[in-house]
């Protein structure tokens, strides 16, 4: 029996089959069905290994008579044949008052047992789908209305752009925004909410990216700015720089394909949208491809591969960026 996400709530079957690309949102789905109803159920998460658990669980008979057990199986896209069996045997044979919740994210389709749950009537079915960038971002405001908490409009688009798909992550990053708010009920922009996910100086970052993009010499005044007034970390400039750089890259490729939508296509969000245009006149299409490059071995500087001093690492990499003929193959 196939059902929506929307519709796994209230629980009214006894097997639950999940599956599909959203990890987040299917473990999320499992404990929602694993704490409802039953308060006096015993509830237990095991692994494909300790199937022998559940049935133990399952059957154990108490003082006052047999006892509710409610379990979840959290990776079945590991189970081999012999598992996938006794997984099988156990979805079809679950008592009326007890519930089993098996989570497979990211299961191989091809995979037997994937088939064999999807097509038994016994077992509710859901598959969770990656959600896109507009879905994630609808499903984030959502959340952050939910919990009372007032968050400018860009601040709310960044936040979808770094953790878009990852509903946990985002959870987490709302439940650090409320601890900073303490009930008070301000606007939070986007510098406070970079830093509370680890990004010092988003604007002055994106600037940066910008002038750097455009290839323009104020790119060199602003890297001094944020390695020493601002010490933004060389390693979140790389990620910033890397990162833009990359979606001109694939701007440019997606337009040369005639692709009706080059942006979106390209992974072009937020503000970058209305500016990447203009940027990738900047660039012959060789250039951003040793641009890329030219990145990639300034990370490994950063990260470790020399002695020099990282903030020159970063300069050094703005000038060949934006100076003429500085870039080498």
């Amino acid at each position: 029996m196939r059902l929506s996400p929307a519709r796994l709530l209230p629980a009214e079957c006894n097997a639950y089959y999940l599956h599909g690309e959203d990890e987040d949102a299917i473990f999320e789905a499992a404990e929602a069905l694993l704490a409802e109803g039953a308060e006096d159920a015993v509830r237990i998460r095991v692994d494909i290994n300790e199937l022998a658990r559940v049935e133990s669980e399952s059957r154990n008979r108490g003082l006052f008579g047999s006892s509710v057990c409610f379990a979840l199986v959290r990776n079945a896209q590991s189970a081999n044949p012999k598992q996938s069996e006794h997984l099988l045997k156990l979805a079809t044979s679950v008592s009326t008052t007890n519930r089993l919740i098996i989570c497979a994210p990211g299961v191989d389709w091809k995979k037997a047992m994937h088939k064999k749950m999807k097509a038994e009537k016994a077992v509710a079915e859901c598959e969770f789908s990656r959600p896109d960038e507009a879905a994630f971002a609808r499903w984030l405001e959502a959340e952050i209305r939910k919990s009372g908490l007032k968050v400018a409009p860009d601040a709310v688009v960044w936040m979808s752009e770094r953790l878009s798909g990852m509903r946990l992550a985002a959870r987490q990053m709302i439940q650090r925004l409320s601890w900073y708010d303490s009930g008070e009920g301000r606007e939070l922009g986007l510098d406070v909410v970079a830093e509370l996910l680890g990004e010092r100086a988003p604007g002055a970052l994106e600037e940066w990216c910008h002038a750097v993009a455009m290839r323009s010499p104020e790119a060199l005044r602003l890297v001094r700015q944020l390695l020493k007034e601002q010490q933004v970390a060389e390693v979140q400039m790389i990620s910033w720089l890397g990162t833009r750089m990359q979606q001109l890259l694939m701007y440019r490729w997606y337009q040369s394909q005639r692709d009706r939508n080059a942006l979106m296509a390209a992974k072009v969000f937020g503000d970058a949208r209305s500016k990447v245009p203009d940027e990738s006149r900047a660039w012959k299409g060789s250039e951003l491809a040793l641009a890329v490059q030219r990145i990639i071995r300034a990370e490994k500087l950063v990260k470790g591969a020399t002695i020099e001093d990282r903030p020159v690492v970063i300069e050094r990499l703005t000038l060949d960026l934006v100076a003429a003929g500085r870039l080498q193959p």
